[in-house]
């Protein structure tokens, strides 16, 4: 080895920019006081690294088990130690690496570092006793630094206050390998000689670093980075356990879990875990948790909302990065590239898993889908180079299931079109406030007669999804309470299923005189309210039901658009009423028609009709005149009844 003899003790002045940089590392790119143990901790990460890396190159004698971080605590003194037996360096590297500004163009770097600039977000200054080292006048007015070369037997120690000026000079003691900073901590930061802080700091965002790091004995980083295990070397009962670290979830099992291992155009290594349960439906309110974000093992934020899009925040997970800066800010995270790519690729890695999981888990996947479709439909209208892809993990509830457990099942928008009838052209579907008043709908019974399957939507946000979409596979969604329906050819056996009922009525057709004065009367009743009344040809069942004209929007579209304060197009309420001219309470009305005395009747019973059919959309209109009208229908019915006792 070699040894140095300069000066006794030398006094240097920091270059000029160094006191703009702390002040800018304290408000700017460090938002926290506890980011200083952090850089300080990569910072001895980095010489131990460099000293195993030398000691392969050159062969020599070392135990890779005996690097290590100590950290140590002396409250009588005011001091934190961090301590590692790394590279550690020379006189001369003291002086360059502690007095300038990554060793050049520290000039350049401080006139942009205020308006952070792209040149400065890809330079890693971390690990070269540059920016990194300075963060410890954030927590300190005093640092001395004691460090011995690998190549040297002698000690140096250096010491400045940060204001202006720093020594060097031999150590009185000599010491082993390795570099020590020591903290005098500020009045303000003392909270860092307490034991259990200083704990959760290195927890927080240096529990992965590579090399033990330890207080009073103690290891704190104990927890394993299994994003750099290959995949299949990483066991269930680790990923469980990592899980819940991650997301403080205590007792439970991730539903599934995705390592990503990715080397090209960008390299990072991710974990990410699906919980089994989502929060946000049982009243918490929207979740905005992030991934963690790491550089080098090194904790970057700890939610990171940039890292996956909003209708993918139900995933807990770590990524590590090699390309991200360790002094990357929440506002250039925005704009960086890198993480742009990642999250792309993040994405693509998630839809495949899930894709996967619904054709080789349905079980899991169902489980999955009950608790956080609701939060991936949010996709449809977020993510349009994704659309297809997670309009095909889409389900819903069909009229294709029936019996007990029909509310529960679900089907895929791939799996109703491979159900399609030969000459159907549209997927149809169906909104209402709820199961029960959808399933209650004049126009279901129709196309159920006729083997037309209809998906049911009893969430408004279904409807909304669908209506976004717009197609599916080449074919139009299409509610089937829309003049856009389009029926395909009726076959033998559907054709007779449809006209089954009125084919037991027995009963002649209307006087189409009459149903005309009838449709007249209803017309005149709803004025302003429906822009045309007209007889139907689907109707078997309900006397009437309401068809959205063409451009107009479905009910629960326009609950959807008041509930956010939208204005609604004209076009938005332009509805039809028809008519079924066989439902029986219609042909009395033909019969009644005749007698002019009986028109007001007719009026007000084509009223609460039209508030009927409202009712099973989910839609209270003018409740105090609809409570009268039903009032004096009672009573008139009550009037026809005789008291006559006829047995």
């Amino acid at each position: 080895m070699t040894t140095q003899t300069p000066p006794v003790s030398e006094r240097h002045a920091f270059q000029a920019e160094i006191k703009q940089l702390l002040n800018l590392l304290a408000h700017s790119i460090y938002q926290g006081k506890e980011i200083a143990l952090r850089e300080l901790i990569s910072n001895a990460s980095d010489a131990l690294n460099k000293m195993r890396l030398t000691a392969l190159v050159e062969g020599s004698p070392l135990d890779p088990d005996e690097l290590g971080i100590t950290l140590t605590i002396d409250k009588e003194a005011g001091t934190l130690t961090i301590a590692d037996n790394g590279v550690g360096m020379t006189h001369e590297e003291l002086r360059s690496n502690l007095g300038t500004i990554a060793h050049s163009g520290s000039r350049e770097f401080v006139r942009n570092l205020t308006r952070i600039p792209e040149e400065a977000k890809a330079i890693n200054l971390i690990g070269q006793f540059g920016v990194g080292f300075y963060s410890a006048f954030m927590v300190a007015d005093r640092v001395v630094v004691l460090s011995r070369s690998h190549r040297s037997e002698e000690t140096w120690k250096w010491e400045s206050d940060g204001t202006g000026e720093f020594t060097i000079s031999p150590a009185d003691e000599s010491r082993p390998r390795g570099t020590s900073v020591i903290l005098h901590l500020k009045p303000e930061t003392k909270e860092f000689l307490e034991p259990w802080r200083v704990k959760s700091v290195v927890k927080r965002f240096s529990g992965f670093i590579p090399q033990p790091i330890r207080l009073d004995g103690e290891v704190l980083n104990d927890q394993k980075a299994i994003w750099l295990e290959p995949r299949n070397q990483v066991t269930e009962e680790e990923h469980t356990r990592f899980f819940r670290h991650l997301s403080h979830r205590e007792g439970e099992t991730p539903l599934f879990h995705l390592h990503v291992a990715v080397d090209s155009p960008i390299q990072f290594r991710a974990v990410l875990y699906c919980p089994p349960t989502n929060f946000e439906s049982i009243g918490f309110g929207k979740l905005e948790h992030g991934v963690q974000l790491c550089a080098r093992r090194v904790l970057v934020q700890s939610n990171c909302q940039e890292i996956l899009p909003g209708y993918l925040r139900f995933l807990h997970g770590l990524v590590d990065s090699e390309d991200l800066p360790l002094n990357i800010s929440r506002e250039t995270l925005q704009d960086n590239a890198v993480l742009r790519k990642i999250q792309n690729t993040l994405v693509k890695h998630v839809l495949d898993r899930l894709s996967k999981l619904a054709e080789e888990a349905p079980q899991t996947y169902e489980t999955f889908y009950e608790q956080f479709g609701i939060i991936l439909k949010e996709g449809i209208h977020t993510d349009f180079l994704n659309r297809d892809r997670i309009a095909k993990l889409l389900r819903f509830i069909s009229t294709a299931n029936e019996g007990e457990e029909a509310d529960r099942k679900r089907t895929s928008l791939e799996q109703y079109v491979g159900r399609m009838r030969e000459g159907q052209t549209q997927i149809y579907f169906l909104g209402g406030p709820d199961l029960n008043s959808i399933r209650k709908n004049p126009h279901l019974a129709y196309f159920k007669s006729r083997q037309l399957e209809v998906l049911l939507l009893p969430d408004p946000i279904d409807e909304f999804v669908i209506t976004s979409l717009d197609r599916f596979d080449g074919k139009p969604l299409v509610s089937i309470d829309s003049a856009r329906v389009e029926l395909p050819p009726q076959t033998e056996s559907t054709s007779a299923d449809a006209q089954g009922k009125e084919a037991t009525t027995d009963q002649p057709a209307v006087d189409p005189a009459r149903l005309d004065r009838v449709l007249s009367l209803f017309k005149a009743a709803l004025e302003g309210k429906v822009s045309e009344v007209r007889t139907s040809q689907r109707l078997l069942e309900s006397p009437v039901g309401l068809i959205h004209a063409e451009g107009s929007l479905t009910t629960s579209m326009r609950k959807l658009l008041q509930m956010a304060n939208r204005n609604l197009p004209e076009s938005a309420s332009n509805r039809i009423l028809e008519v079924n001219p066989n439902a029986a309470i219609i042909r009395r009305f033909a019969d009644l028609s005749v007698n002019p005395d009986h028109d007001d009747f007719i009026k007000q019973c084509a009223r609460q009709l039209y508030a009927n059919a409202l009712l099973l959309e989910g839609v209270l209109d003018d409740p105090e005149s609809m409570v009268g009208r039903i009032t004096d229908l009672m009573e008139k019915a009550a009037q026809s009844r005789s008291p006559i006792l006829t047995s």
